[in-house]
C-alpha cells in the first residue's frame, strides 16, 4: 500500500477501530471456502498483515511467522514508489505473472489463513481484468484494486479510474475492495454504488481526516490530542508521529509557518504536545476574531482548523503557483527540477536548504556527485570490492545461498562453515581419544584386579 489504509464496508460506514477485538478466523480451512471467511459480520474487525516480496519461498517463510497473529496475509502489488522499483517489488511486479502465480500458489498451499492482494491497474481495462482473473485463479481470496497506474503518483496522481475497478468487480468471483478518490464518507458511498465493490480503502484521505469513515470533520487539535494519547499508550519513533501530524495539520501549517518549523525541530513527545497546545491557542484566537459571514480561504471547503481532504495540485497548477508559463518546459517534475539545482538557495528544497545551513560548503551540483556502478540484481550502488558485483543486501543473500565469501562486504559464510566443520572434526577426535583412554584404563584396572586375585589365591 502507499501509506496507511483504512477499510470501510457497506454495512458499516466506519473505520475498523479495534482489529484485535475480533477472534481469529478458523484455521486449516479449504482454499475454496477461504474467500467466504473474509466477509463475515461487519460488526467485527479483521487484521491483515501485508508483505512486499519477490521470492515465493521467502514470502511464505515470513508469512508463516505472522499467520497465527492475523486473519489474512496480503501481498503488496500496488506500491509505486522508487524504493519498490529498486527492491523489485510492489507494482513493479505487475508484468511478472508467472512469478506472482508461484508466490500465491505456494502461499495457498502452506498457509492456514487466506491470501489477499492489493494491485494497481494497467491503462488498458481488458489487461487489468485478465490480471485480476490470473490472481484469482492462482488462489487470491480477496482483491483490493487501486484505480491508478504505477505511473500515477505524487503530483501526477490524477484521478483514480472507478471504471477499471467496476470491470474487475464484475469479472471475478472473490470479494473486491476499491481504493482511490476517497476524500470523505460520501465518496465511500458513491464508490460502492458505482462499482459494486464489497468494501473501500483510503490512505491519504484518512491521514488528513482520521474520522473520515465516521462522517465527521473534527477540529485538528482534538484529533491530534486523541492520536497523541494513543502514542503514549503504544510508543513509536517520533518521526512517525511527526509525519502523521504534518498530514493532519497540513492546512493549518500553511497559515502558521512557525509551528511547522517547531514541529520539524521538536525532539520529544512532550514537545509535540506543546506544539499542539500552541496551535490550539492560535486557532481559537483566530476563531474568536472571525468576522460574521467570513468564508474559508484558498478554496477550502472548511476553515483550516477543521480536518478535511488535501487535493494534490497537478503539474500545471504547480507551474501556475510557481509563476511558470505552463509550457512543456514549465511542466516538470520535482526530480527534473532537482537536477537543475546548482546550489542556489532559491531553487533548493527546504530539506536541502537545512543541509546547506548545517554545512555551508555542501554542493548539490549533480555534476559533482560521484558516479556509482549499479548492483547486477537490484540497481542499487554495488560494492567496489564485491566478488558478485552486487550491493550488500543482494550479496548477502547470494553468499548465504551459495555458502561463499565476499571479503569486500565482510561476509565470510564459507570460512565460518569450514571452521565449524574443522571444530566438529576436532571435537570428534577428542571424544575418540577420550574413549580410547578410558578403555585402556579399564583394561589396566581389570589386569590389576586379576593379579591381586591370583596372589590372594
Amino acid at each position: 500500500m502507499s501509506g496507511p489504509s483504512a477499510l470501510c464496508c457497506p454495512q458499516s460506514a466506519r473505520a475498523a477501530r479495534n482489529p484485535a477485538a475480533a477472534g481469529p478466523l478458523p484455521r486449516a480451512v479449504p482454499a475454496a471456502s477461504r474467500s467466504e471467511m473474509l466477509l463475515p459480520d461487519y460488526s467485527t474487525s479483521l487484521w491483515f498483515s501485508q508483505f512486499c516480496a519477490n521470492d515465493p519461498e521467502v514470502f511464505v517463510q515470513a508469512a508463516l511467522l505472522a499467520q497465527d497473529y492475523c486473519d489474512a496475509i496480503d501481498l503488496n502489488l500496488g506500491c509505486p514508489q522508487m524504493i519498490a522499483k529498486r527492491g523489485h517489488y510492489g507494482a513493479f511486479l505487475q508484468e511478472e505473472w508467472d512469478l506472482l502465480q508461484r508466490m500465491i500458489l505456494l502461499a495457498n498451499e502452506k498457509l492456514s489463513v487466506p491470501i489477499t492482494c492489493k494491485i494497481r491497474v494497467f491503462p488498458d481495462i481488458d489487461k487489468t481484468v485478465k490480471y485480476a482473473q490470473m490472481l484469482e485463479k492462482a488462489g487470491c481470496q480477496l482483491l483490493t484494486v487501486h484505480g491508478r497506474t504505477k505511473e500515477q503518483k505524487g503530483p501526477l496522481a490524477g484521478v483514480a479510474s472507478w471504471e477499471h475497478i467496476q470491470a474487475v468487480r464484475k469479472a471475478v468471483n472473490i470479494p473486491v475492495f476499491a481504493n482511490g478518490n476517497i476524500q470523505c464518507l460520501s465518496d465511500v458511498e458513491e464508490c460502492i454504488r458505482k462499482t459494486g465493490v464489497h468494501g473501500v480503502m483510503s490512505a491519504e484521505g484518512n491521514l488528513h481526516n482520521p474520522a473520515l469513515f465516521e462522517g465527521r470533520n473534527p477540529l485538528v487539535w482534538e484529533m491530534a490530542e486523541e492520536y497523541l494519547e494513543i502514542v503514549r499508550k503504544y510508543p513509536c519513533p517520533l518521526s512517525y508521529v511527526r509525519a502523521h501530524l504534518f498530514k493532519l495539520w497540513h492546512h493549518t501549517l500553511q497559515v502558521y509557518q512557525q509551528l511547522r518549523e517547531e514541529l520539524a525541530k521538536v525532539k520529544t513527545l512532550e514537545g509535540i504536545v506543546d506544539v499542539n497546545r500552541e496551535l490550539k491557542l492560535r486557532c481559537q484566537e483566530e476563531i474568536a476574531n472571525q468576522k460574521e459571514g467570513e468564508k474559508p480561504k484558498e478554496g477550502l471547503p472548511f476553515f483550516h482548523w477543521i480536518c478535511q481532504p488535501y487535493i494534490r495540485p497537478g503539474p500545471k497548477e504547480r507551474c501556475r503557483e510557481n509563476g511558470d508559463s505552463g509550457t512543456e518546459k514549465g511542466v516538470r517534475g520535482k526530480r527534473a527540477l532537482e537536477e537543475e539545482e546548482d546550489g542556489n538557495s532559491e531553487l533548493l528544497s527546504k530539506n536541502k536548504q537545512k543541509k546547506k545551513l548545517r554545512n555551508p560548503n555542501k554542493s548539490f551540483d549533480p555534476s559533482l556527485k560521484p558516479k556509482y556502478a549499479k548492483c547486477d540484481q537490484c540497481g542499487n550502488p554495488k560494492g567496489n570490492k564485491c566478488v558478485f558485483n552486487m550491493c550488500r543486501g543482494c550479496c548477502k543473500k547470494r553468499a548465504f545461498k551459495e555458502v561463499a565469501d565476499c571479503p569486500g562486504h565482510g561476509l565470510l559464510f564459507k570460512t565460518k562453515y569450514e571452521k565449524s566443520l574443522s571444530w566438529q572434526h576436532s571435537q570428534r577426535g577428542i571424544q575418540t581419544a577420550d574413549i580410547n583412554q578410558r578403555g585402556d584404563a579399564q583394561v589396566g584396572e581389570t589386569a590389576v584386579l586379576k593379579e591381586a586375585a591370583d596372589s590372594t589365591g
